[in-house]
């Protein structure tokens, strides 16, 4: 049997400089930096393959997933770590790629890191234009705040109603103004605002159309009958989690998605922190807006066919828990955002369950 290298590749847009550790040696055996190219990348591989079993990692980043295909195409073992779980020295203030790609290749020799889970390409094409909608959604609010600081300097503040309903809109389509150069202003922003929501109306359509589709279309008829919970909200939970059996409980889903309170205790004396914040910051987003809607009275789903019936029991049984929680938290003096935090704890763990009866 051929000894197992262990290689630590610190991956950037220009090179990557690779660090190489053979069985149990406490000094890399190589160290290498060569261009972020394929053939570069195939040809040191495929020569130290003919010598070594290789295993090779390196950190999720900006790069994506083009490193581990290219070795995953030649039959490398490559895996990708979370960044954020990486051990660390407080006292090791020296960074260099080098020392990065030595540090990646011993923890990962020593099983200390922690790997992400690699979506298909499918998958990853999915998630791009789930997470395009969001973008494009914050682009519509950045639009309108435009449009009304704009109409605010000029002391035209609507102050007939809400804003954004049809009766503001109309006040604003019969918006004139007698300088020349500030009607071209408030036109171009009423037409950035009309280009950019129409834009995020086809997204819409499009990602429904996905989410009814073959693919995903089990997952997220599942997921909408969770309270809070509708299909682009379905469509962004599957897309960034993709893979839900490698979590084996619901704390651990949890726990990986930040919703778990974070301690730090020494002796006698303990202290527990506010949630750890780790993991995916847009699922945790969309579970706490989610979570909001708990504050209402459960409300009877309609019974679906017998296939569903365990999704259905599981969705019945969250809107109970999750209300009595919430108000039992705010009835015992918790403020409205901690009790949200701990409902969206909760309701990451009827995720799973549910997730658990495709």
């Amino acid at each position: 049997m051929k000894t197992i290298a262990y290689v630590g590749n610190d991956v950037h847009q220009e090179s990557i400089t690779m660090s190489v550790y053979v069985g149990a040696e406490q000094e890399p055996c190589i160290e290498k930096r060569i261009p972020n190219e394929r053939m570069a990348v195939e040809k040191f591989y495929k020569r130290l393959s003919r010598e070594y079993d290789v295993k090779a990692c390196y950190e999720a980043s900006g790069n994506g997933y083009v490193f581990y295909r290219w070795l995953k195409g030649i039959g490398i073992m490559c895996e990708v770590i979370a960044p954020s779980l990486i051990p660390q020295k407080s006292g090791d203030k020296n960074k260099t790629d080098k020392r990065d790609a030595r540090k990646l290749a011993r923890y990962y020799r020593s099983g200390e890191l922690t790997v992400v889970h690699v979506p298909e390409e499918i998958e990853e094409a999915s998630r791009s234009i789930v997470r395009l909608r969001e973008q494009l959604s914050k682009e519509v609010r950045n639009a309108k705040q435009y449009l009304l600081k704009f109409l605010q300097l000029r002391g035209l503040t609507y102050r007939e109603g809400t804003n954004w309903t049809v009766k503001h809109r109309r006040h604003l389509k019969g918006l004139k103004f007698e300088q020349g150069l500030e009607q071209r202003v408030f036109d171009e922003y009423m037409l950035l605002l009309a280009y950019k929501e129409e834009a995020l109306k086809k997204l819409d359509k499009e990602i429904y159309e996905l989410a009814h589709g073959d693919k995903y279309g089990a997952r997220v008829e599942r997921l909408t009958m969770l309270r809070g919970v509708k299909e682009t909200t379905a469509m962004g939970l599957i897309t960034e989690l993709v893979d839900f059996t490698r979590f084996a409980r619901p704390r651990e889903i949890m726990a990986y998605l930040g919703l778990v309170p974070g301690e730090r205790s020494s002796g006698e004396e303990q202290m527990f922190l506010g949630i750890t914040k780790t993991g995916n910051v847009r699922v945790r987003r969309l579970l706490i807006e989610a979570a909001w809607h708990y504050r209402h009275k459960p409300a009877l789903l309609k019974r679906p066919d017998h296939r569903l019936d365990a999704a259905w029991d599981i969705a019945q049984k969250a809107q109970r828990r999750l209300h009595d929680k919430y108000w039992r938290l705010v009835s015992r003096g918790k403020c409205t955002r901690k009790a949200v935090t701990a409902v969206a704890r909760e309701l990451a763990g009827f995720v799973w369950a549910i997730m658990q009866t495709v």
